[in-house]
């Protein structure tokens, strides 16, 4: 199935804004979030893009134990903020001095080399009001971002992966840096409960997106936290997955779209998606060429193997290659929109 329909068009007809739910981490959801908040309503400037969307809502995984969250986790012991962070700057105005501030990195010094601003910035609201999810709502104020973003859990909890050979890994980066499968994953304390907040907002969501981002450190992540899959899997919005474009060789390597989403299933233990954002374009042979040499390829989109699992497809072109491929924001953002629309509108 394709969808031409864009978010434009959808408003040009007289559709209603929606709830939005993106639930991921890593670049892959701060890259959806700066092509979602577009259309965020926006009272100041009426005559924007903006109004489709009327509430949008970031859930994000906090797992991360590397670079400067993960010296700030170990430092301060509270949850890494760097995903956290870029959402906020995603959601903020584009070029905006505060946003450019959150996002710096220190090159120098041998105390703040490393660190970004923004992850500081929160690491202080933190020890002043102790309490981690309320530094990011006002770190969010601070920043007028338009969106709340929600710590997926407040738990200081650490990812375990049991591998193919039947080791045991701790923490995200010494599993990222693994050269064996991921067969499993795992969260310890396993009681890490999901926020009130955040299982309110995909109650009332009419469209939730799950990724892009990495297979199990992104998204994975987010489904072993206590109450996200029964809040999924009983959503009355429309839940997408937005499947990446490349492998990644420490966590995909080889798997289809299909076989993404089973990994998914696995852990979640319930088919928690209606439809699959697919890309099916090519690439050029120079983006192929850097990509093997990094043991990375594209995800083959196995259309016919999805669709018997119960899940629609969503496909086209959404990818945009650089020195690195991400997807194309407004190409994604306009289908999922539509896709959005159409659902509400059914339900009425």
């Amino acid at each position: 199935m394709s969808i031409a329909a864009s978010a434009e068009e959808g408003l040009a007809i007289g559709m209603t804004p929606l709830r939005v739910v993106a639930l991921g981490g890593g670049t892959g959801l701060s890259t959806l979030l700066r092509g979602l908040c577009r259309h965020v309503v926006n009272p100041a400037h009426p005559g924007s893009l903006g109004g489709a969307i009327s509430d949008l809502a970031a859930v994000v995984c906090v797992t991360d134990d590397g670079g400067s969250s993960g010296r700030l986790r170990r430092d301060f012991n509270m949850l890494p903020p760097g995903d956290l962070r870029n959402c906020m700057v995603a959601l903020s105005e584009e070029g905006d001095l505060l946003a450019k501030l959150f996002a710096h990195r220190f090159r120098g010094g041998d105390a703040l080399e490393g660190h970004s601003f923004g992850n500081l910035f929160v690491a202080a609201l933190t020890e002043i009001t102790g309490d981690f999810a309320h530094a990011v709502q006002l770190s969010s104020k601070i920043l007028a971002t338009r969106g709340s973003i929600y710590p997926v859990t407040t738990a200081n909890a650490t990812l375990v992966a049991r591998m193919d050979d039947g080791s045991l890994v701790r923490g995200e980066t010494n599993i990222n840096s693994s050269n064996r499968r991921i067969e499993e994953l795992m969260m310890d304390p396993p009681t890490a409960t999901a926020l009130p907040e955040t299982l309110a907002a995909i109650e009332q969501a009419d469209l939730i997106t799950v990724g892009p981002g990495s297979l199990y450190t992104s998204i994975i992540t987010n489904l072993l936290v206590q109450g996200i899959p029964t809040a999924l899997a009983s959503a009355r919005g429309l839940r997408v997955f937005v499947c990446n474009m490349m492998t990644e060789a420490n966590e995909s390597l080889d798997l289809t779209a299909s076989e993404h989403i089973e990994r998914i299933y696995e852990h979640a233990r319930a088919p928690i998606f209606d439809y699959a954002l697919l890309n099916t374009a090519r690439f050029s042979e120079d983006t192929l060429e850097r990509y093997a040499a990094e043991n990375a390829s594209p995800i083959v989109a196995d259309l016919e193997r999805v669709e018997a699992m119960g899940v629609r497809c969503i496909v086209g072109n959404f990818a945009s290659e650089g020195s690195v491929v991400r997807h194309a924001a407004g190409r994604v953002t306009g289908a999922l929109l539509a896709l959005g629309k159409a659902h509400v509108a059914s339900r009425k």
